[in-house]
This record gives C-alpha cells, structure tokens and sequence, in this order.
C-alpha cells in the first residue's frame, strides 16, 4: 500500500472540521494516512489517497467524516494487492471484480 495514489481529486471523501471533536479515531482506522489531527480537530492531508473503504466515516461518532463507501473500486484495488502478495491466487483463477 505504500505509494498508492488514487486519482486526483474524485474522492467522495469529506470533513466537516465543525463538526469534528479531536478523537482521532479517522487518524487509527484509515490505511492510507490520509487525516491527521491537529488544534485539536481532524484535518485532511492526502485526500487523493483515499480508497474510500469507509473505515473513518463508520468510525466517527459526530459525523464529521462522509464518504460514499465503495465507489472508489475499493475492491479492485484490494484484490490487485492481495494478487501482488499471494501470486498463486492468479493461478486458481482469482480475477477482480
């Protein structure tokens, strides 16, 4: 997952800063590293890497994170990595989607 880039600006992915109590729970839940917190709320630092799995927004209490899980191919990208660890799978006939 290291260097994953999704595409430049169609993340669904949104913070409402207002709305955002500080607890962190987006910055430990998302792979990608894409919030951070800092003056005691969440900020987004690297929206193009979202991969819109959904983890943040099922995980903030107040609401202050949306995304609309899944568009994202979250899926596809998931079973490319799972192909880059576990080659054999490719050979069962494992294909994406």
């Amino acid at each position: 997952m290291n260097g994953f880039r999704y595409l430049e600006n169609v993340a669904t992915l949104r913070l409402d800063r207002d709305c955002c109590t500080g607890c962190g729970l987006c910055v430990e839940v998302c792979p990608h590293r894409v919030f951070r917190v800092d003056g005691g709320k969440a900020e987004l630092i690297d929206r193009d890497a979202c991969m819109e799995c959904g983890a943040c927004a099922r995980n903030c209490e107040p609401g202050a994170v949306t995304v609309d899980a899944g568009v994202g191919c979250a899926t596809g990208i998931m079973h490319e990595w799972l192909d880059e660890i576990a080659p054999w799978r490719r050979d069962k006939g494992h294909n994406c989607c």
